[in-house]
């Protein structure tokens, strides 16, 4: 059963709060960054993005940018921009988007749990995405980053958590410039907070990762990798838990830097064995299962899996393995998305405008927009013991960082 824990956030003042919050690290690049804090001295991505306070040329990866981050850090205490909870609490978290609401639970889950499969995966990771979140947790001692996760929907849970919020008035809640709006209240009465762990032993038999996989799994090496030096909060991670019946999830669509020594009409030939296809006057937002946008030199076409090209196992049925196995590795040489630098991922609140500039700009040959796969897949997936290619759900809204904050140290 999900084991899961209070603890003593580092979190801003009330004051403050809106300013510290930042986007998640891993939504920006350093750029993007740079744009996001112009006059703001407060954000959270000073810490999770620290190379926006080093030159240019500073690989984001070096160990000086993770100083930077832990430098940062301590100023934000020390300035009490941020401070740290007097006592073990846990935090329900509201985030409303597009008139859309759902609400977490903000607690630490155990790395035994992880480790175990009570926490379930669906996605492998990224090792060099992993290396950088393990830097970062060793050098600040602080996770950061918050891990989402899923689980089938409790009503005594629903009630225990809806009743709190009908009861108190939250510490913090503002709408960020984004539009979504964050609300987080406090669970600080001793009674709560013993029902709610008592419920989650007794009611919850597995939690999903929804969106963190990197994180999570960075957490669980730098227990190990500290080994005897690793304090009791090593053992336990930063996550906020959803019921199933909240999420929604967007799609998450790739981009290829080139065809593979494939010519345009090369490309449409070989796919039209696999898809139907034709061509389309505006952008191809699928509407379905197994149907596909690809965006090619200026033009978008519809593309649609015959059956022939997928099983109906978990897996198989899935569009990111029918996209993978029918284009990506049959015919453009892609065989490991985890490590392909030919490769790249965009999230669907980006809209399918940046699919289109980025093919257009030159940067990118050929997109492919995808349906969303459903928590239900998620789920079935997890269960099963298999995962998904990477980069195959895009949650939304995002948690902001900063706000609630798990120090290991």
């Amino acid at each position: 059963m999900a084991k899961i824990s209070p603890f003593k956030a580092l979190r801003p003042s009330v004051a403050l709060a809106q300013q510290v919050g930042s986007k998640p690290y891993d939504v920006l690049s350093s750029s993007e960054a740079r744009a996001e804090t112009a006059g703001n001295p407060n954000s959270f991505l000073h810490i999770t993005k620290s190379e926006i306070d080093l030159p240019d040329y500073v690989d984001v990866h070096s160990q000086e940018v993770y100083e930077k981050a832990k430098q940062n850090l301590d100023s934000f205490i020390r300035k009490q921009t941020l401070f740290r909870e007097n006592k073990d609490c846990y935090y329900i978290y509201t985030l409303v988007m597009n008139g859309r609401s759902q609400t977490g639970l903000v607690c630490v889950s155990s790395v035994d749990d992880y480790e175990n499969d009570i926490i379930k995966k669906h996605e492998f990771t990224r090792p060099e995405k992993e290396l950088d979140r393990i830097n970062h947790i060793k050098t600040t001692g602080a996770q950061t980053g918050n891990v989402f996760l899923a689980y089938k929907n409790s009503e005594a849970i629903d009630q225990l958590i809806e009743q709190w919020k009908n009861d108190h008035s939250p510490i913090y809640d503002f709408t960020a410039e984004d539009s979504v709006q964050h609300t987080i209240y406090i669970i600080n009465n001793s009674d709560t907070i013993s029902s709610i762990t008592s419920l989650f032993e007794e009611e919850i038999s597995n939690t999903y990762i929804a969106d963190g996989h990197h994180r999570a799994a960075s957490a669980a090496k730098v227990r190990k990798e500290l080994g005897s030096a690793a304090t009791p909060d090593a053992d336990w991670f930063l996550t906020t838990l959803f019921p199933s019946n909240q999420l929604h999830i967007m799609d998450y669509n790739r981009l290829v830097k080139d065809l593979g020594g494939l010519t345009k009409d090369e490309l449409l030939q070989k796919i039209g064995v696999d898809f139907e296809i034709e061509s389309a006057e505006e952008e191809v937002a699928p509407k379905a299962l197994h149907q596909f946008g690809m965006y090619l030199e200026g033009t978008w076409y519809k593309l649609k899996a015959k059956e022939v090209t997928f099983t109906t196992d978990p897996i198989g049925v899935l569009d990111v393995t029918i996209l993978q196995n029918n284009i990506l590795d049959k015919l453009l040489g892609i065989k490991d998305q985890r490590t392909d630098k030919r490769i790249d991922f965009v999230g669907g609140i980006r809209g399918l405008g940046e699919l289109v500039k980025r093919v257009d700009s030159g940067e990118m040959a050929v997109a492919f927009s995808l349906y969303p796969v459903s928590i239900q897949q998620l789920f079935d997936i997890a269960d099963s013991g298999n995962v998904m290619p990477p980069k195959s759900t895009w949650f939304e809204p995002k948690l902001r960082d900063g706000l609630l904050t798990h120090l290991i140290n």
